[in-house]
């Protein structure tokens, strides 16, 4: 029963991280520039989460001082989202996931400062090795140098978030973390588009299109696939849930061929340092399985 139980688990978690993987060509899909995009997304994630809240009776109850804590990590994922999107629609799928998955290495970077530990000398090795992999995106693919400078900056916000957020996970019901969080990218995303006088009202003229990917994008791909995947670990090792996440740049840059064709088919150099950088953060998740 338990191991039926972890083959289902395991076969879920494939389908969160290629639900995952989609995001970014949902986000190609959408017209909306990045700012509109994230806000509206948030928004939408936002009420489905708080109606997954009231379904299952969770109390949002927390420490006010918490409760500020978990909003502001919101403007953190928000800043996270923007650069996200702002990548794609800068540069293509493939540059920006593949840039994306520098995550990992910012998180040993940033891991030492917030956790108090000693450097660990592989990592440092490894991320030598990403920077080779960039070198080679960036040489051949230098019409895109905003959008990997942007997807870099994603990256390593992504880093932030995921450090500051592993202190809490521990304590906390992840849905009401999520909730918070969320909620927090909304309010500091909509502050700021008030004094910019944002709101306007050719913001809220959506296309029926748009309309239908932001509210696949915010319940599927958002609310439904955080909740899923903390479901997950119940049954699944940390290494295999961290193992199968690395595939997301690998699984969207895939769809992304198969969506968008010629415009997201790059140089055999690309692929080569890709593959470098995907290779170097599923090598440092083995090691590191291997240590522990």
């Amino acid at each position: 029963m338990q191991k039926d139980k972890a083959i289902n688990s395991y076969l879920h978690l494939h389908l969160i991280v290629f639900i995952w993987g989609f995001t970014a060509v949902l986000g190609k899909l959408i017209s909306l520039e990045a700012l509109p995009l994230v806000w509206y997304r948030m928004t939408f994630a936002t009420v489905f989460i708080l109606l997954f809240v009231v379904f299952k009776k969770i109390s949002l109850k927390l420490p006010t001082k918490t409760i500020i804590t978990f909003l502001f990590a919101g403007l953190i994922i928000a800043l996270h989202w923007l650069t996200f999107f702002k990548a794609i629609k800068e540069s293509n799928i493939s540059v920006t996931l593949a840039c994306l998955s520098t995550g990992a290495f910012f998180t040993s970077l940033l891991e030492p400062i917030f956790y108090k530990r000693k450097i660990i000398v592989y990592e440092v090795i490894f991320g030598l090795i990403v920077i080779t992999g960039l070198y080679i995106i960036f040489k051949v693919q230098g019409n895109y140098f905003y959008g990997i400078v942007l997807a870099l900056s994603s990256a390593f916000l992504s880093a932030l978030f995921s450090v500051i957020n592993g202190k809490f996970a521990v304590k906390y019901n992840p849905t009401v973390i999520s909730f918070y969080e969320i909620l927090g990218g909304v309010l500091c995303l909509s502050i700021f588009m008030l004094f910019t006088q944002s709101f306007t009202v050719s913001f809220f003229q959506i296309s029926i299109n748009d309309l239908v990917w932001l509210l696949v994008l915010s319940s599927v791909c958002t609310a439904y696939a955080f909740i899923a995947s903390v479901g997950v670990m119940k049954y699944l090792s940390p290494y295999t849930v961290m193992l199968t996440i690395n595939l997301e740049p690998i699984y969207g840059i895939i769809l992304a061929l198969i969506v968008f064709n010629d415009k997201e088919k790059m140089s055999a150099q690309f692929y080569i340092g890709a593959l470098i950088i995907l290779s170097t953060v599923i090598l440092n998740g083995v090691l590191k399985n291997r240590k522990k």
